[in-house]
Order: C-alpha cells, then sequence, then structure tokens
C-alpha cells in the first residue's frame, strides 16, 4: 500500500488541531462534492480522498495511529499483539536477546507482502476501512421521511433519510465502507449531515421559531389572525392589549421528532407590533383624542 499524506489532502500541519482538521474537510468537502461536479472524475476522487483522510484525521485514536504507522495505521492494534508475542517468544529462546529495527521490517513484511518470519502465510481478518462523507440537505428536505441516492465509490447507495435530522447530525451505514481485508468484515459509511435553512423558521431542535407583523389595532382590540406554520397555514387567537416582543405557542406546530412517528415539537411565534404611518388628519385626532383620554 503506497503512503498517503492525509495531512497534505487536507491542507494542514501536523499539528493541526481537531477544529482545524473539521473546517478543512467541509471547505474542500463542499468545494469538490459530487453534486457540485457533474461527471468531474478528478473532483470525484479528490472528493474520495478527502472523506479518506478527514476519516483517520478527524478520530484522535486513528490519528494516533496513522502518525505512528503510516499506511499501515488500520492494523496497528494487530501489529502491537502479534510484536509483543513475537517479542515474548524470542525472549524465551534468547532471553538477553533484543528486538531490532530489522526484526520490525521483517514482521511488516510477514503481514503485507514479504519477508520470512514466522507469521508468513498467516491470514489475519482486518474489518475495511470506514468512510465518512457529507450530505447537504435543505431544511425543508429533512421535514418528511425520504429516500436518497447517495454514490460512495463508484457505488451507488440507497438509503432512508429519517424526518427530523439535525446540521451536523452522524449516522451510519453499516457495511457501506471500504472491503475487509482476508474475509474481514467490510468497513462502515459515516454521513454527516449539513443542513440549510432558507425558511423564515428558525429551528431549535424539535421547536421553531417565527417573529410575525401584528399591526396595532389588532394588538390593543385582539382578534384572530392565520400564520403560515411549517407545513401549511393555522389560526391564532390574538389577546387583547398584545404587547410587542409577546411570545405564543402553538403546540404539535414545529419540527418532526428524530425517529418518533407522528411526534413534533412547538411553534413559537413572536409579535412584532407595527406603528402605522402616513396617518390622515382623522386619524391623527383620533389618536390625540385617545391620548387624552389616558
Amino acid at each position: 500500500m503506497a503512503f498517503i499524506d492525509y495531512y497534505k489532502i487536507l491542507g494542514v500541519s501536523k499539528t493541526a488541531s481537531e477544529n482545524d482538521i473539521k473546517k478543512a474537510y467541509r471547505k474542500l468537502a463542499r468545494k469538490y462534492h459530487p453534486d457540485l461536479n457533474p461527471n468531474d472524475k478528478d473532483a470525484e476522487q479528490k472528493f474520495k480522498d478527502i472523506n479518506e483522510a478527514n476519516e483517520v484525521l478527524s478520530n484522535a485514536e486513528n490519528r494516533k495511529k496513522y502518525d505512528e504507522y503510516g499506511e499501515h495505521w488500520q492494523h496497528a492494534e494487530e501489529y502491537e499483539k502479534a510484536k509483543h508475542q513475537e517479542q515474548y517468544q524470542r525472549s524465551t529462546r534468547d532471553p538477553y536477546g533484543g528486538y531490532s529495527e530489522e526484526d520490525f521490517s521483517d514482521f511488516f513484511g510477514s503481514m503485507f507482502g514479504g519477508g520470512s518470519s514466522q507469521f508468513r502465510g498467516q491470514k489475519v481478518k482486518f474489518k475495511g476501512q470506514d468512510f465518512n462523507a457529507q450530505l447537504q440537505l435543505n431544511l425543508k428536505d429533512v421535514y418528511t421521511t425520504h429516500k436518497r441516492t447517495l454514490t460512495v465509490n463508484n457505488k451507488n447507495i440507497r438509503i432512508t433519510i429519517p424526518a427530523g435530522v439535525e446540521n451536523g447530525q452522524i449516522i451510519k451505514i453499516k457495511g457501506h465502507g471500504g472491503k475487509g481485508v482476508n474475509g474481514g468484515p467490510n468497513g462502515d459509511l459515516f454521513i454527516e449531515f449539513s443542513i440549510i435553512n432558507k425558511t423564515q423558521f428558525r429551528r431549535d431542535g424539535d421547536n421553531l421559531n417565527v417573529s410575525i407583523d401584528l399591526d396595532l389595532y389588532k394588538a390593543v382590540l385582539g382578534g384572530e389572525i392565520m400564520v403560515n406554520t411549517f407545513d401549511g397555514k393555522a389560526k391564532l387567537k390574538v389577546k387583547p392589549e398584545t404587547q410587542n416582543g409577546t411570545k405564543v405557542k402553538l403546540k404539535g406546530k414545529g419540527f418532526p421528532r428524530y425517529k418518533k412517528e407522528g411526534q413534533f415539537g412547538d411553534l413559537y411565534v413572536t409579535f412584532n407590533i407595527k406603528t402605522p404611518t402616513k396617518l390622515s388628519i382623522k386619524e391623527k385626532e383620533l389618536f390625540t383624542e385617545l391620548s387624552k383620554l389616558r
């Protein structure tokens, strides 16, 4: 396996923080995403390399293995286990013997395609590499459960996206990562959701917030109004003498709860009372008369 410099792929240094790696990955993933670069094989390969690099460097444990073992990082645990076993066996044969760099090379060769140690010919099963991908969706897309086809490593994967998925949430698709080695299980695919909100509503978990204008007369006298909800309209009662900034809750008119069929959060409506402008002479006289009554 040829050495791949994951730090170079993401354009970060070996001392980069987790936040630096995350920012670099998101920036490059958006730039080379297949949806934005249709039929571009170079962009497709770069997107694949970016996800592979992020899978390793964004995980502290994997990053430590990669820094120490390079291209053999996925086999670090097996290597350590076998190395200790080899050390023990050598010590029983020669209590004063050491374990040289040449021995390490011989061991690596036996596991990864050459060499002549006692491990030659053994087929150790390894789980395939896990993959990471980012899927960008609009807020309206995740209001209902739906299916979508993703292309990962030139393979189409049909997945179900549950309603209520949140921005930054990661779900695992078992067995859709890299192919296992020597009959080992395939790796898994981890999908991070990037939710874009282009609606008038602000999402807060399962709840939604929206501000609406309310005319002065309705605020003073009260009454009923129709307000937009995420999936339609609803009638809302306005109490007399409603103050600016008053917040009213519409129960069950928020966002669907993740993987809880039929359950929704609430919609909070904040009133923004609009003062009338361009008053007529008669209106000014009436407001003057009202002010004298107060």
